[in-house]
Parts: structure tokens; C-alpha cells; sequence
């Protein structure tokens, strides 16, 4: 099984293992300054991938928070244990990738709304 290692995590565990490497390697057969320089700009390829990545998690969590946002005073109708009801949204979460709308007091996952429109 994989484990998933924060950034820290993989940088250290890279420069622990390039130092082991050097350490170790062969004196009459010494490593390229080229697979060395290789090495180094992999790791920051893959470095900079995944500050890119954070990058996209945190403008994702806004995109889906101004969606949220948007439906703050519009009356939406929405399926419940009760059926279908009808209530205008007054606020916007979002709680572990989902927005959660508040309507009437109740938490309303926004996967549960059908229809959306203007507040009366």
C-alpha cells in the first residue's frame, strides 16, 4: 500500500537519499555531475507540480464558495426525508468539499437542490 508523503516529507527523504547516494558511490566511478543535475531538477519539476497543485485545491475552494455564495436570498426547492420543500438559502459552507447550504435553520447539501430562484 502507498503512502502519501507531504512536501517536507518527500524533500527530506530526496536529500537523505542523494547524500546516502554520494556517501556510497563508487570512488573510481563517482556520479555524472549531469545525473546529479538531473536528479536535482526532477525533484524540483515534481516540487513545483505539487505547489501547483495546492494552488488549484485553493482556488477551487473558492470557485465552489462563490457558488455557495450566489444562492445567499434566492429560494431554492430541494429533496428531503419530508419530500420536496422550498426555503430561501441564508448562508453557504463548505465542509469537506461540498457545499452545504442553510435553509430555514436546516443544513442543506447543495447536491440536494433542484430548482433555484429570485427570493419573494
Amino acid at each position: 500500500m502507498a503512502t502519501s508523503l507531504s512536501g517536507a516529507e518527500a524533500r527530506d527523504q530526496f536529500l537523505h537519499l542523494l547524500v546516502t547516494q554520494l556517501q556510497n558511490q563508487n570512488p573510481l566511478e563517482p556520479t555524472s555531475q549531469e545525473d546529479f543535475l538531473m536528479q536535482l531538477s526532477q525533484f524540483s519539476m515534481v516540487e513545483g507540480i505539487e505547489k501547483l497543485n495546492v494552488r488549484f485545491d485553493q482556488m477551487l475552494k473558492v470557485q465552489q464558495l462563490t457558488q455557495g455564495a450566489q444562492l445567499i436570498g434566492k429560494t431554492v426547492e430541494y429533496s428531503s426525508a419530508d419530500g420536496t420543500t422550498r426555503g430561501v438559502v441564508q448562508a453557504a459552507r463548505l465542509d469537506d468539499g461540498n457545499i452545504i447550504l442553510t435553509v430555514g435553520g436546516r443544513p442543506v447539501p447543495l447536491n440536494d437542490v433542484i430548482a433555484v430562484a429570485q427570493a419573494v
